[in-house]
């Protein structure tokens, strides 16, 4: 069942990205190719500097949050990227020269950060600013949001809850004759830059994603063999196939392919062990890789 829901996302994203940009199988390449023609040289550039900064578990995210930029640029125009914020919000180009995310999403990544502000402007565009946020974790629908004045039965109310994320609150008068609001999780919905951030993570997996003219590539470094078949052997144990895991782990693209052929998130809870230790594996951190592979070796 698990593996079917990964599947599944991905048909769902291959969809959507193909939509968004034309391609099923996105590529690193690809990507930036399309971000130099709608961000410029110099923006493209710079995301591609921070993808390559990032810890290559981390590297996919990075550029699906420029898939979202792109996309977001591409509906909004480049001089979203210079338009500041009531004197006191810095524009989005000074954002990303700076390297340093903003409140309130001070524990997203600089792109993930720019990423989410392109999808809640776009948000705001197609739908208008909302009246407020709810967090989706509790599905109550009834009067999760304060009411404007002038709120009669029957209205619909946008309503924010994801960077990008949209539904509705329709306003109903309760038995008591008092005025509440129930959300309409049928009309939950993305904005397209959020949808192309989120499709081209799922669509492209986790990698190997060597950039255009990387060298040396990061991928073909060499890891600790004893920790990487103690782990590969470790997952074969715990319902990976042979197909899933690979051969012989030698280099750090090839922990990565399996990581993503794996599914590891689809998993029973003890595979997030098995996810920290293979991350500390592809990391030049001798001794958090001894206490991760110490945590893996005593788990069940």
């Amino acid at each position: 069942m698990r593996e079917f829901r990964a599947e599944d996302a991905r048909s769902e994203a291959r969809r959507l990205i193909h939509d968004l940009l034309g391609e099923e199988h996105p590529t690193a390449g690809s990507l930036l190719d399309e971000a130099r023609a709608v961000l410029g040289e110099d923006r493209m550039a710079r995301c591609a500097e921070l993808a390559q900064g990032a810890a290559l578990t981390r590297r996919s995210s990075e550029l699906a949050a420029t898939a979202g930029l792109l996309i977001g640029t591409g509906v909004l125009g480049k001089g979203w990227w210079s338009a500041g914020r009531d004197g006191k919000i810095p524009a989005p180009d000074e954002v990303l020269a700076a390297n340093t995310a903003i409140e309130p999403w001070t524990d997203l990544t600089v792109l993930e950060m720019l990423a989410a502000w392109v999808a809640d402007d776009t948000a705001d565009v197609a739908w208008g600013a909302p009246i407020g946020s709810v967090d989706l974790n509790s599905w109550q629908a009834e009067d999760r949001v304060g009411l404007p004045e002038d709120a009669a039965p029957g209205l619909r109310l946008v309503v924010a809850f994801d960077a990008g994320g949209r539904l509705d609150a329709v306003v109903v008068e309760r038995p008591d004759g008092r005025l509440g609001s129930n959300l309409d999780f049928a009309s939950l919905r993305y904005s397209r830059p959020a949808e192309a951030q989120w499709s081209w993570g799922v669509a492209a997996g986790l990698g190997p994603h060597p950039l255009p003219g990387e060298d040396p590539d990061p991928y073909a470094v060499t890891v600790d063999q004893r920790a990487a078949e103690l782990l590969r052997q470790w997952a074969l144990r715990h319902g990976a196939t042979a197909e899933q895991v690979g051969p012989w782990w030698q280099a750090k693209g090839d922990v990565i392919a399996a990581i993503e052929r794996v599914d590891w998130m689809w998993r029973s809870g003890e595979w997030f062990a098995w996810w920290r230790a293979t991350s500390a594996l592809l990391g030049d951190d001798p001794l958090q890789l001894a206490s991760r592979m110490d945590d893996i070796l005593s788990a069940p």
